[in-house]
């Protein structure tokens, strides 16, 4: 992706913000990653690709959302879910604001089980006139959570925070695991908390991967078609 200097909405002053054509908001989750991956990993991972994106399309980087809704984790400590209704008003009371003064809003999200709030946001957003849009951090191949995939990701975002003897989980594919997971949650799957196998992760799979989520984000901006359930395609 382009470098160069990505303007962050934390660091301004009303007075230099000049209505911006996109607000991207990072939105990630405060959850158990495994014994070897810090709690706020999704919100890192968020942040980083819409971070990478951001000067490419002009947009301005918004603090990120770091609490999601994680109920199917929450059998281990640390973890805190908001829930899917909070986080979808929230979301609902955070775009009512933001565009007021920007012409468009994209929450970037790194947390599947956000997806039900994202959805039920901004097509209230939408049906309200208001331009908003959601965009999953998703690669074409990869584990479910706290495996290769998420752990070649922070090791190359932020590998100090990643814990050396990473082990495998519960390997099955997520298509597989998901009726017990939404029934049980993942510690009876997992007691690990992994899903997936993080052996042989590593920061140059994680950069390949972040520049391909951070493209994919760039090239759906650039097209900005929401689908009927809000999601850029």
């Amino acid at each position: 992706m382009t470098e160069g200097v990505t303007l962050r909405l934390r660091s301004l002053r009303w007075t230099e913000i000049d209505r911006p054509d996109l607000l991207l908001v990072p939105v990630g989750s405060l959850e158990q990653h495994g014994p070897h991956l810090p709690l706020d990993t999704d919100t890192r991972v968020a942040a980083a690709v819409a971070d990478a994106a951001a000067e490419e399309i002009r947009g301005l980087l918004a603090p990120p959302v770091g609490y999601g809704a994680s109920g199917e984790h929450e059998d281990f400590p640390g973890t805190i879910s908001i829930g899917t209704a909070t986080l979808r008003a929230m979301l609902v009371e955070y775009g009512r604001s933001a565009c007021r003064w920007a012409d468009r809003l994209l929450l970037v999200n790194a947390h599947g089980g956000n997806i039900g709030a994202l959805v039920g946001a901004v097509q209230l957003l939408r049906y309200e006139g208001r331009d908003a849009a959601w965009w999953p951090c998703v690669t074409r191949t990869g584990d479910a959570h706290a495996g290769r995939t998420e752990t070649s990701l922070m090791l190359h975002v932020d590998p100090a925070v990643v814990r050396a003897g990473a082990e495998p989980g519960n390997t099955q594919p997520l298509a597989e695991l998901m009726p017990a997971l939404r029934t049980h949650g993942v510690r009876a799957l997992s007691p690990n908390g992994v899903l997936g196998d993080p052996t042989g992760a590593s920061a140059a799979e994680g950069e390949l991967l972040l520049d391909e989520m951070a493209t994919g984000l760039v090239e759906a901006v650039r097209r900005w078609t929401p689908d009927e359930r809000g999601r850029l395609v």
